[in-house]
């Protein structure tokens, strides 16, 4: 049983291979029509197929691209703000540098001088270091009446001290009056404080002798007779030197050395000028700078009586009560309506 069917199995078989023979030896015409028939079928279907899989495929690729493009652009932008920053210390390290330096140039130009640097903590106005404070007390030796330099000129005077801090008044202040003279000539003279006048970059000179010969671009420096300031150190430079309505005396402005919109760190001469009286005193002598006033009643006092108004040469200081009353009299050693 099992034989025939093996047998109708294998007849079957050998059947299909004839057929399949024949069918390979027939002509291609003859199968043209199953091809088309079969293409017309499968080629829109395999189209269908391929527009899918690329859609996908191509999906697929910019999803990747965009996820490697973005984590490109997170390192970048974190390569950016390392940059950026090591570029705003170098900066801050450079501006620092610069001023240290410029410390350093004036340290030098008045090494007469025993000196202590410090640091601006804070200022009392919002526009201009009119009033500020600094990062050194008396524990580091700073006293009232010490003068502070910046930015290569004479800035203010110590008003206040406490143990780490110390207060300035700056030059420009309305209650300020520093007793200066010209360089070039020595004629006397007073720097204002004008808060209203330094919007334009410059204070007030006055008291000068209706003679003085002041002239424009002229450095003015702090005056030996002054009581609180210490001689010689740069104020500014005088502008607009000319006699006043009475031409008893001249006036003019100054522009200020130091720069009263951005001051970060500053010079505190630790020589206070009240000291040299005390040793002069003790040694005998009369002092030789004079008492401050107001210098605007005493100027007007001096040209109400018509009186020439006397000057005291640089390098030379007065030694009796004599040159002390002619001095207040004239307005010239007045150097602060209040106290610095």
């Amino acid at each position: 049983m099992e034989n025939r069917k093996s047998k109708y199995v294998f007849i079957v078989l050998s059947v299909f291979c004839v057929m399949m023979i024949v069918l390979s030896s027939v002509k291609d015409g003859l199968m043209n029509p199953i091809r088309n028939t079969i293409g017309y079928v499968l080629v829109p279907l395999q189209e269908g197929v391929n527009r899918v899989g690329f859609g996908i495929y191509d999906q697929l690729r910019e999803r990747k691209s965009l996820k490697e493009q973005e984590e490109q652009n997170k390192s970048l932008q974190e390569k950016i703000d390392v940059l950026t920053e090591e570029n705003n210390v170098l900066k801050q390290n450079s501006e620092e540098l610069k001023k240290l330096r410029e410390l350093y140039s004036l340290d030098q130009n008045y090494l007469q001088y025993h000196k202590v640097a410090a640091r601006v903590i804070a200022k009392d106005s919002e526009n201009w270091f009119q009033v500020f404070r600094i990062d050194k007390g008396s524990r580091d030796g700073i006293r009232v009446d010490q003068n502070v330099m910046a930015n290569g000129g004479l800035v203010g005077i110590v008003t206040d001290v406490g143990l780490n801090y110390a207060t300035v008044r700056s030059i420009i202040d309305d209650e300020s009056r520093v007793s200066c003279m010209g360089i070039q000539t020595s004629d006397n003279c007073i720097v204002a404080g004008d808060l209203k006048l330094y919007e334009e970059g410059r204070l007030r000179i006055t008291n000068m002798k209706k003679d003085a010969v002041i002239q424009d671009g002229d450095r003015i420096v702090t005056s030996n007779i002054s009581s609180k300031f210490m001689p010689g150190i740069l104020v500014g430079y005088a502008i607009g030197i000319e006699e006043d309505e009475k031409r008893l005396m001249k006036n003019g402005y100054l522009i200020p050395a130091a720069d009263f919109n951005d001051l970060s760190a500053v010079l505190v001469i630790t020589d206070v000028k009240s000291d040299q009286f005390q040793t002069k005193d003790s040694s005998g002598a009369e002092p030789a700078a004079l008492s401050e006033t107001n210098p605007e009643s005493s100027a007007g006092s001096s040209a109400a009586e018509g009186e020439n108004v006397p000057v005291v040469e640089a390098g030379s200081l007065p030694e009796s009560s004599s040159s002390e009353g002619s001095e207040t009299s004239s307005g010239e050693s007045a150097e602060s309506s209040a106290p610095q």
